[in-house]
């Protein structure tokens, strides 16, 4: 976590007393892709497993479509680029092939990943169920496992996910970059995703959206409150997206939660919009809705 942080000086200021202390805040790092010697784009990120971001980036925005069109990623830390080679040069076309500065908050700004690229897309198809509890517990364990955020408090993260619990886990400054990681490790690492789970700190937005489900996932959870468009792609890709505090929103995609037999130690489900699903799980869900509301 060193390689992460930085430890400044600080005015602590409270109701009480002001007082010079240390405090240890989160670094950011400037990253310079380089695809086949073109200056392609610069990620501001966190300085860890950068590999896996430049693989994450380069499928999330349709570069390439899988590990065998990487030769070669190398990482520069001193010089802060990334010089990365496919097999052919060719298909990269002149647009694309320019540089833009990302903010850290992850925004791509235009990108061939637009949400005018979904159109047309496939809807997501899996048989994958998962109960409240499940949904509550892998939520509990994933907002304790950064301590980069405990420590600073100042990155998103991001993890694959099984019905059994965490399978890959990432920070970064970025919201974009934390799940981009994820992928590229899943890509380097022939990580399967299909019927896998999602989680992220970050607010859902169209982008993230599409990034998933490009990626054939099924499910993606949240702490944070998605965009409108989010919610639309959603319902269009067929992919089912949860947001988490003390209850969860069911606010679009098709119904993959079920009914576990014991869920008295378990907070509520309240489902809003629903767009398909299970009969049986729809009536039982309206009947808590209703109890819900009355009190």
């Amino acid at each position: 976590m060193k390689e992460e942080t930085k430890r400044i000086p600080i005015l602590q200021v409270s109701e009480l007393e002001t007082r010079r202390i240390e405090a240890t805040v989160v670094r950011e790092f400037s990253l310079t892709i380089l695809l086949n010697n073109h200056e392609l784009v610069t990620l501001l990120c966190s300085p860890k497993n950068l590999r896996y971001l430049v693989a994450g980036f380069l499928v999330s925005e349709g570069l390439i479509k899988g590990k065998g069109d990487i030769k070669k990623i190398l990482i520069d830390n001193q010089g802060g680029v990334a010089p990365v080679e496919t097999p052919e040069n060719e298909g990269f076309s002149s647009e694309i092939l320019f540089k833009r500065l990302l903010a850290s908050s992850g925004g791509r700004g235009a990108s061939p990943s637009s949400t005018a690229n979904a159109k047309g897309k496939t809807r997501i198809t899996s048989k994958i169920q998962i109960s409240r509890h499940e949904v509550f517990a892998m939520m509990a364990e994933f907002v304790h496992r950064s301590e980069l955020y405990k420590a600073t408090e100042g990155v998103h993260s991001a993890a694959l996910c099984a019905q059994t619990g965490i399978l890959l886990f990432a920070d970064d400054i970025g919201r974009h970059n934390a799940i981009d990681k994820i992928f590229g490790q899943c890509l380097l690492e022939d990580i399967p995703t299909t019927d896998r789970i999602i989680f992220t700190s970050g607010r859902i937005s169209s982008e993230i959206l599409l990034k998933v489900a490009k990626r054939n996932i099924p499910v993606i959870i949240s702490k944070s409150a998605p965009t409108n468009l989010g919610v639309r792609l959603a319902d269009d890709l067929g992919v089912t997206l949860l947001i988490v505090k003390t209850r969860a929103s069911l606010l679009s995609g098709i119904v993959r939660l079920v009914k576990e037999a014991h869920s008295y130690d378990v907070p509520e489900v309240i489902a809003l919009p629903i767009i398909g699903g299970n009969p049986d799980y729809l009536e039982w869900m309206g009947k808590e809705v209703k109890q819900s509301a009355g009190g």
